[in-house]
């Protein structure tokens, strides 16, 4: 199942932008989504999660005083509010899922959206 995002865009530093991401079918095995990041010349990087019934998030240390994950059960969809944005965090936003477990790391996901371009100028 490949998720889709949405809500990228080119803001200035100190902004704020919303992305959304869907999760296309049914949704029992799906135990927790996520947010990563990849930045120009880095690795991916784990941002935030939330687990499937929405009691427990985690979010990397760098963001978690500025992001919010949450999700919209109705709609199947997984939002991350970012706000204070800055120029090194320009690069490609990827939702994904896992099936097990709430995991931080990349290679525990195994489904993913297209991503979406997120560009903060300074």
């Amino acid at each position: 199942v490949q998720l889709v995002e949405s809500g990228g865009g080119s803001v200035r530093a100190g902004d704020s932008l919303r992305l959304s991401c869907t999760y296309p079918g049914r949704t029992y095995s799906v135990a927790t989504m996520a947010w990563f990041r990849q930045a120009p010349t880095r690795e991916l990087e784990f941002l935030a999660n939330i687990n499937w019934s929405g009691e427990r998030v985690e979010y990397a240390d760098a963001v978690k005083d500025r992001f919010t994950i949450s999700r919209n059960s109705a709609k199947n969809m997984v939002l991350l509010q970012m706000n204070s944005l800055k120029p090194e965090e320009t690069g490609v936003y990827y939702c994904a899922a896992a099936f097990t477990g709430q995991p931080s790391t990349p290679e525990k996901y195994e489904s993913w959206g297209q991503g979406t371009q997120v560009t903060v100028s300074a």
